[in-house]
């Protein structure tokens, strides 16, 4: 019989809360969103930048959450606390204190939620696999993947974001990982850091967290390695791994072949050699991959159930995603990297449309703004224009006040459209679409650029 989540009483004990009126004995979800509450589910009422729980909360209960975590308020069904967000915190403190299973935490400037799924996709492969969901990875959801975690859970892996030093260090803490995964440092969130060298010390704080005897995965392939190898030194971490195309990393990436939806690469080991296939397209995606290899091998998975279980692993919604919209002899192509953005993936996603043959029309690339880069802004979006030229686009559609630099860079006939937002461009960039065309749209998340998928694909859907 499977044990519960929680009991109420682990709950109260974890928390130190007070439950008034509280029927139910065990809890087996947990959400901060009124509308999507599982069976038997604790709501937490978490005060956010928009919204606050606290107003929601006779929401939760009346669509069958049978507890509300609250820091304010009386009456039936609330487990009052000091604070709501702390009090979850708390829960995912016990469900880390109780766990028994192997915990990966992986930051970085690109590539984290991919290298996230990857991890997902091998270790369920292997065994009972929690894993953080979407891009909860901040101060709010690291805790609430963290508490989700069952008790019976083998894997645990959990995805840390930051945007400014001293972000990544309290969620380590609490995710206590055995390994700590750094995919790579990029000119991300340079607005608040200031330079490369601050983001690889901002995400070196993951090492303060890890467990003793744990082990650090760096992507080998940047200039700032230095900063994360003497970082996991100070740190304490004595058993440090490194992989990626450079030559001397212990998990070396080699003899590179990419298709327009398939990579395959050979990975040398020590005196081994895998054979890596995986079915999407880019050296991004098979540095991601690599990196899932080398912790399953730290965690004595098999390298051939791991191979195995990445055969099958795709793009993410919003993160490379295919999709073959409308008739089946001449679709639209569409390529949806519309999450996130920085230089090193814009670099990684141009890189990828150059594989790319229409199924019949043109090629068409949508960049929205990359955010959060400061002073830097300007010569890091005109800096794009070799990387689009390169990719063969024939119709470039460009989103964001900062894409005006790249507008001036590009030669006038490649420039389709300019607009400030979203609202204004997405009209016009689907009127000009037309089956047999791939399209690929790639920007910040703060962009919108996920309405004009939704556009595209409500539009071309229809055959």
């Amino acid at each position: 019989m499977t044990p519960p989540l929680f009991t109420l009483d682990a709950i109260l004990a974890a928390t130190g809360g007070r439950a008034t009126g509280v029927p139910a004995t065990e809890i087996n979800a947990i959400s901060i969103d009124s509308r999507e509450l599982g069976e038997d589910a604790l709501f937490v009422a978490i005060k956010g930048d928009r919204f606050d729980g606290h107003d929601f909360v006779d929401t939760a209960l009346a669509n069958g959450a049978v507890a509300a975590l609250v820091g304010r308020g009386e009456g039936a069904g609330r487990i009052v606390v000091d604070d709501a967000l702390e009090g979850l915190t708390d829960i995912a403190r016990a469900a880390r204190q109780r766990s028994r299973g192997f915990i990966v935490g992986v930051t970085g400037s690109v590539g984290k939620t991919t290298t996230k799924e990857a991890l997902r996709v091998v270790f369920e492969a292997a065994g009972q696999t929690h894993a953080s969901i979407k891009s909860f990875n901040n101060h709010w959801g690291v805790p609430l993947m963290l508490a989700r975690m069952p008790e019976t859970a083998q894997f645990g892996v959990f995805e840390m974001g930051m945007s400014a030093p001293d972000e990544i260090r309290p969620l380590s803490q609490l995710v206590r990982p055995h390994v700590a995964v750094i995919t790579t440092i990029a000119p991300a969130h340079l607005e608040k850091l200031g330079s490369l060298e601050n983001i690889a010390r901002a995400k070196a704080e993951i090492f303060d967290g890890v467990e003793q005897g744990g082990t650090a995965v760096l992507n080998g392939d940047h200039p700032q390695i230095g900063i994360l190898l003497e970082a996991a030194t100070a740190a304490g971490i004595g058993k440090v791994i490194t992989y990626g195309f450079a030559r001397g990393v212990d998990w070396q990436i080699t003899e590179v072949e990419t298709a327009a939806d398939r990579s395959f690469a050979t990975i040398v080991h020590g005196d081994e050699r895998y054979a890596l296939a995986l079915g999407v397209a880019g050296r991004h995606m098979l540095a991601n991959a690599t990196a899932a290899l080398a912790v399953s091998h730290i965690a004595g998975i098999e390298a051939e159930v791991a191979l195995r279980a990445l055969a099958g692993f795709g793009a993410q919604p919003g993160r490379g995603q295919r999709l073959a919209l409308g008739p089946a002899e001449k679709p639209l192509l569409l390529i949806d990297e519309s999450y996130n953005a920085n230089t090193a993936s814009m670099q990684a996603a141009l890189d990828v449309l150059a594989s790319i043959e229409p199924p019949g029309g043109r090629k068409v690339v949508v960049l929205g703004d990359m955010l959060e880069l400061g002073d830097a802004a300007p010569q890091l979006h005109g800096g794009l224009a070799d990387a689009v030229k390169a990719s063969g686009a024939e119709r470039v559609h460009l989103v964001g006040t900062s894409m005006a630099q790249l507008a001036a860079a590009l030669p006038p006939h490649l420039v389709a459209s300019h607009a400030a937002t979203i609202a204004e461009a997405v009209d016009g960039i689907v009127a000009d679409l037309a089956y047999g065309d791939a399209i690929m749209v790639k920007g910040s998340n703060g962009v919108g650029l996920s309405r004009l998928v939704a556009d595209i694909k409500s539009r071309f859907s229809q055959s």
